[in-house]
């Protein structure tokens, strides 16, 4: 009797406690925290990457239109569908016009000698413009 009861308390102590369990869930919980944290910013930041990195595509369609018919494009359609424009030699962006990472329109503005090209950006920060 006395090896059972030997076997016995060597399987009662091989479990964990509770105390050690919730400590246990207690760091995983921290290290969620911190990973969530540090992933939040990233994403946001990787977003308004893209973001640039769309506008710097319409920039180099706008200069190419600009290379082929002499002119700015009146709106950013005029990259898609042809226009009045002489030499029109595009679609100078394939599949439409892109949107921004938050699913917002690109806004297009020129006054014939310069233009820009503007995102809203995220909500909560400040609008995304080419120079």
């Amino acid at each position: 009797m006395k090896e059972t009861e030997q076997a016995w308390r060597r399987r009662v102590r091989a479990g964990f406690t509770l105390v050690e369990m919730l400590l246990v869930v207690a760091i995983i919980g921290i290290l969620a925290g911190v990973v969530v944290a540090n992933f939040t910013g990233k994403q946001k930041k990787a977003a308004i990457n893209a973001t640039r990195a769309s506008i710097d595509a319409i920039r180099t369609a706008v200069d190419m239109y600009e290379v082929d018919t002499g002119r700015f494009p009146p709106s950013l359609n005029s990259l898609v569908e042809k226009d009045d424009a002489p030499n029109w030699s595009g679609p100078y962006i394939r599949g439409g016009i892109p949107m921004d990472q938050w699913g917002h329109p690109f806004k297009y503005t020129t006054d014939g000698e310069t233009y820009k090209v503007i995102s809203d950006g995220p909500p909560d920060g400040q609008p995304i413009t080419s120079f």
